[in-house]
């Protein structure tokens, strides 16, 4: 369990056993991160997978540097400190919650986890009097401090050119499989489909609170049926599309925006102020549609100005002749 933080040390109390054994097991913690790292990512980025693995095996020799130092000072039984018992020492994020990310955000993350190491060495040099734990110290600090260089000379060695490219291709690939396009299809859903009942329900009544209650009822509705089906409908593992619970929520989350756009300016309680506001966010959704399909999607501008700008103001037209007939 993990200690409140009033039963946490401060850095500045700890010992010299104790600031080498949380160094100790830093760069345990660090080195199984790294390998995690190149876990996930060994089917679609090997090379970024062996980067990882090579800077995990660094880690591994820091951790001994610092077990042998540790063993010829006070002996072989390590004091069980980590990062968790320490009052305002930086922590690293769980890895569920970065490996589920892209490519680029993971190499950030293992950038930042040098600096921090980095900052972590130079601080506990400072606090050991021991003249040759202080030099391993500040080899470790300079080590972290020029790790973001060797990283990039692995890179290099490792992620060649067309390599690097070809895996941000695929990223890019995978975010637009999984994210962009399940997410644009649940706007275009959302945003298209609501109109004919919500400004039918408008002209019709003329009452804001009841076009809100259709409203939100068909954007609400038709986003529970997409992110399902689009959940439901593909498990990712031949189409190469990604997980189908982020696509489901990708689907979902978009449908229902793009129908509450349009429908929560009926909370404003005279109907033309609301209408106006609502036809003024329907031509704002239309052309963020096709800016989307434009930038991420490839579609030529003006097809998919056709399409999508075309098709909404026929649906919008048809909602207004049959509520105001």
């Amino acid at each position: 369990m993990i200690p409140g933080i009033a039963n946490r040390r401060r850095f500045r109390d700890l010992s010299e056993q104790e600031i080498l054994a949380l160094a100790i097991s830093s760069e345990e913690d660090d080195a199984r991160i790294y390998r995690t790292y190149a876990e996930r990512l060994r089917e679609h980025f090997p090379a970024s997978a062996e980067l990882f693995e090579t800077m995990a095996a660094e880690e591994d020799q820091h951790r001994n540097a610092l077990i042998e130092r540790h063993m010829a000072r006070f002996g072989d039984l390590i004091p069980l400190i980590r990062r968790e018992h320490v009052a305002g020492f930086y922590a690293r994020r769980p890895v569920w919650l970065v490996q589920n990310l892209g490519l680029d955000r993971i190499r950030g993350e293992a950038e930042a986890m040098e600096r921090e190491a980095e900052s972590f060495y130079r601080r506990a040099a400072q606090s050991t009097t021991d003249a040759e734990t202080r030099k391993l110290l500040a080899d470790l600090a300079a080590a972290e401090a020029g790790h973001g260089k060797r990283a990039g000379n692995l890179s290099e060695k490792l992620l060649d050119p067309e390599s690097k490219a070809e895996e941000d291709r695929a990223a890019h690939r995978q975010f637009i499989l999984t994210w962009v396009q399940p997410g644009l299809a649940g706007l275009m859903d959302g945003s298209v489909s609501t109109l004919a009942p919500i400004f039918a329900t408008a002209f019709a009544t003329h009452d804001p609170w009841t076009t809100l209650q259709v409203g939100l009822a068909a954007s609400i509705g038709a986003g529970i049926s997409m992110g399902f089906t689009e959940a439901a409908h593909d498990d990712g593992v031949l189409s190469g599309r990604g997980s189908p619970v982020k696509r489901g929520i990708a689907s979902g989350v978009m449908t229902a925006l793009g129908g509450l756009g349009h429908a929560l300016p009926y909370l404003i309680s005279d109907f033309w102020t609301a209408t106006t506001i609502a036809i003024s966010i329907v031509f704002v959704e239309l052309w963020a549609i096709v800016w989307i399909q434009n930038r991420f999607m490839e579609t030529p501008f003006l097809r998919a100005t056709f399409q999508v700008v075309l098709g909404g103001a026929l649906v919008f037209a048809a909602g207004v002749l049959i509520g105001g007939g």
